[in-house]
């Protein structure tokens, strides 16, 4: 006969299971995590991209337009084997892809500024594919990785902070407090709720996937480095430094190649950053390991001519910075400021232009009360006299 611990097991361990069940739905439809860090990517890559449009600007044709090599002709023809789709082939028109281009600039902007950002980031996701599809044998490692944060982005809230949107809804809520609440709006509380829950439960999904995203991809490229000699070796670097396609400034290039000691320690170290970036954060360590990882990143930008896919993966890894850090970040300037405008000196105080208390007040000499004067002064004032009749006593 079972006794009743043995009984009570199942339904102590059902309890603990529902339990756990329960508070991983809280987590995930209670609130929105890291929406200053959605703000962020969305600000970043709709900056670069902004950028990378305007610099290509007048080589526009030649990349996506009616005078590239890569004729749209060819572009539908390996659209017909990828799936791949772009609205700059649906006419062969000068004046449709000006229009495109033109509609692509706007949006980046728009995008950036968090106005409706709701539509403006499934446009944004549009215009990305469509310029990646076009000149897809044109592209680098941040053209990918914008891509992806752009499809990324469309699931995320990212316009609550930090926007045109997030300015309006501060606008609008001291009107929607103050209004009172129709009758029979239960049920459509009830909707919002559900929405709200949804929207909360797709957004935080969302920034998992884009958090997820950026460890496969340090992880996966530490693990491919060590697979090769070069950087079991330490010379990789070397051999980065010396290709010619890789080389905006050769100068700077050759006298970097010369130190060969520091050139092995930041290969070992690139290696071990990506393959412990992922174990690395949920502690304090990560907060180094994201400074060495931007270093890594200007270094990549400057020596290697790679400034989108530098910007690009800095935008990325902004995603594992809490939001407490952006909240306290602006504190900190501001402080910083203040710390800095209180360093300049004080002008000094003119002789003989000090006050003297009021009698009787607060700052009154009194009987009980003794002035102790330095030697030097003590001497001086005997030599000189009396300038001024004593302060009289007070009265008792």
């Amino acid at each position: 006969m079972q006794s009743e611990t043995d009984k009570a097991a199942p339904f102590g361990a059902e309890r603990w299971l529902a339990d756990r069940i329960t508070a991983a739905w809280h987590l995930l439809t209670g609130r929105p995590v890291s929406l200053y860090a959605a703000s962020v990517l969305r600000i970043g890559y709709g900056l670069l991209y902004l950028i990378f449009l305007l610099r290509e600007f007048p080589h526009r044709a030649e990349i996506w337009g009616p005078d590239s090599p890569w004729t749209p002709a060819l572009a539908r023809e390996l659209f017909e084997q990828t799936g791949w789709r772009s609205i700059l082939t649906l006419s062969d028109s000068r004046a449709y892809f000006e229009f495109c281009y033109v509609l692509a600039l706007v949006t980046s902007a728009l995008f950036l500024l968090g106005w409706r950002t709701r539509v403006m980031s499934v446009l944004f996701a549009v215009v990305v594919c469509s310029f990646h599809a076009r000149a897809i044998f044109m592209t680098d490692g941040g053209d990918n990785l914008v891509l992806l944060m752009s499809i990324y982005l469309v699931l995320t809230a990212c316009g609550r902070r930090w926007s045109l949107d997030a300015r309006r809804a501060r606008l609008k809520a001291p009107r929607a407090d103050s209004a009172p609440e129709p009758a029979g709006s239960c049920l459509a509380r009830q909707l919002r709720e559900s929405r709200t829950a949804l929207i909360t439960a797709v957004h935080n999904c969302g920034m998992l996937v884009i958090a997820a995203q950026v460890c496969l991809l340090y992880g996966s490229a530490g693990l491919y480095k060590v697979q090769g000699p070069s950087w079991g070796g330490g010379t990789a670097l070397h051999y980065v430094l010396n290709l010619e396609l890789f080389r905006p400034w050769p100068a700077l290039s050759h006298f970097v190649d010369e130190h060969t000691l520091l050139i092995a320690i930041a290969g070992y170290m690139t290696v071990l950053l990506q393959v412990a970036f992922p174990f690395v954060l949920f502690g304090r360590l990560k907060y180094p390991v994201l400074v060495m990882l931007l270093g890594m990143h200007f270094g990549i930008a400057v020596l290697m001519g790679l400034p989108l896919f530098s910007g690009a993966m800095i935008v990325a890894d902004a995603v594992f910075l809490p939001d407490r850090f952006y909240t306290l970040l602006p504190h900190l300037c501001r402080r910083a400021a203040q710390r800095r405008n209180g360093r300049q000196p004080v002008p000094e105080r003119a002789a003989g232009s000090g006050t003297v208390p009021t009698q009787g007040g607060p700052g009154a000499l009194g009987s009980k009360h003794r002035v102790v004067l330095p030697a030097d002064r003590k001497d001086a004032t005997l030599a000189a006299g009396p300038t001024s009749s004593p302060v009289p006593p007070e009265s008792n």
